[in-house]
């Protein structure tokens, strides 16, 4: 966002904790989840009957029914019902995107203040009959004489079409799975077993010490009878850890990525409001941090990239439009999908080799502060709702800066379909 436009205010978010899924939040579904943060937000900001200029609300798994799904959950919110919203999604990028989304309206005049919001779940998913029969009902619906219909229905039917297909996790352009990519990634990058399971034991101990310190009362509501992330476990040791088998790779004895340094499958939604300056101070509200700019990319995985090393070509295009290096930060947010893939992405970034033949950069990014990664852990131990990690992100990053007063923050996310969303918060 460059000088001429109007500053970004992120002006604090909220979610429910994320489950497992088929556990709490099982029958639920994700209209129920948008409309609880959704109305979380308006109550905590006081936006009842208020009309704002967009709600952009994701979420990767749903219902065909669900096509206006951030509409419909705006219209039992509380806000007003003049409230356009859209229906995004780019995988576990979405949320971070909607946020991407309604700051350059706000930036651009466009509108005052805007939602950025995103809700998954991998409990109440789509079922849906295989090709066969799908087009053998559409051709029943076509035929005209109710004779027509019944020979249609039945010719050269079989029982196998009745089988029903769930929602795959497998890249459609390579037929592997997100940790199967991921294991090729830690392969390539040389990442040990060890050094995954001590970066998920670390996000477990953060996010319980946040916890027990308060950090996440006013970011999170209570919800189902829940109030703390269900896939924290805060007594895990590195031990426990090893003993877990490869999740993805079973049969090749060098398979790294386990259950315990891999996301599990996750419900929950979480939303963040965003509005211009003059927005927050008519209304007395505080700014927690400003959102200055952000970037996506995309990688060739099909042949051969990495499929979640697109952050790392992002985070350097947006770093040099604003004349910052990868040091210039008090707190990094790296998105866990795993363990693996931050690990990959923080030595791509100190690869002099990568830097200069991928990035096209005279030296190496280089390393960054451990104790600034992360700090108070993140979706190994938080659990991965795809559309609402970058909106629990956002809000999360956004109170670290309204705490320590000052400072910059970097967000980088890693999608499925080999991209990157990244972003800078500063305050």
């Amino acid at each position: 966002m460059d000088n001429s436009q109007r500053r970004v205010g992120v002006i604090g978010g909220v979610r429910i904790p994320f489950c497992r899924n088929n556990t709490a939040y099982a029958e639920v579904g994700n209209f129920g989840m948008s409309v609880k943060v959704l109305g979380a937000l308006v109550e905590r900001f006081a936006l009842h009957g208020v009309e704002l200029g967009e709600v952009a609300l994701g979420a990767v798994i749903r219902h065909s029914f669900e096509w206006n799904l951030a509409r419909e959950a705006v219209l039992s919110s509380g806000l007003a019902p003049t409230t356009p919203a859209i229906t995004t999604a780019r995988a576990c990028g979405t949320s971070l995107d909607n946020a991407i989304i309604v700051a350059n309206k706000i930036a651009a005049g466009q509108i005052e203040a805007g939602i950025a919001a995103g809700s998954d779940t991998t409990s109440d998913v789509p079922i849906v009959y295989g090709e066969r029969l799908r087009k053998r009902l559409l051709a029943v619906n076509r035929a005209k004489t109710p004779m027509d219909k019944l020979k249609t229905a039945f010719a050269g039917f079989s029982l196998g079409e009745l089988k029903p297909s769930f929602p795959g996790v497998a890249e459609p352009r390579t037929g592997m799975s997100m940790g199967q990519h991921c294991e090729k990634m830690a392969k390539e990058w040389h990442i040990t077993r060890q050094a995954q399971d001590q970066l998920a034991l670390e996000s477990h101990r953060k996010l319980a010490a946040a916890y027990d310190a308060g950090f996440f009362d006013e970011l999170i509501v209570p919800f189902r009878g829940i109030k703390r992330d269900g896939f924290l476990r805060p007594d895990t040791t590195l031990e426990k850890l090893a003993a877990l088998k490869p999740a993805f790779d079973k049969s090749s004895g060098q398979g790294t990525l386990t259950a315990g340094n891999s996301t599990g499958l996750s419900d929950g939604a979480a939303a963040v409001l965003l509005a211009s300056e003059s927005w927050a101070a008519a209304r007395g509200l505080t700014v927690q941090a400003w959102l200055r700019d952000a970037e996506v990319a995309a990688v060739d995985f099909v042949r051969g990239e990495g499929l979640l090393m697109a952050p790392t070509i992002a985070v350097p295009r947006m770093l040099a439009r604003q004349g910052l290096t990868l040091q210039d930060f008090d707190y990094y947010e790296i998105h866990e999908a795993f363990a693996a893939q931050v690990l990959c992405t923080l030595r791509a970034w100190e690869s002099a080799d990568y830097c200069k033949q991928r990035l096209g950069l005279d030296a190496p990014l280089g390393s960054i502060d451990p104790a600034k990664l992360n700090v108070h852990g993140s979706s190994l131990a938080t659990g991965h709702p795809f559309a609402a990690t970058g909106a629990r992100i956002i809000a999360t990053l956004a109170k670290l800066l309204e705490q320590k007063g000052s400072g910059r923050g970097l967000i980088s996310i890693c999608t499925a379909g080999g991209m990157g969303v990244t972003a800078i918060l500063e305050r």
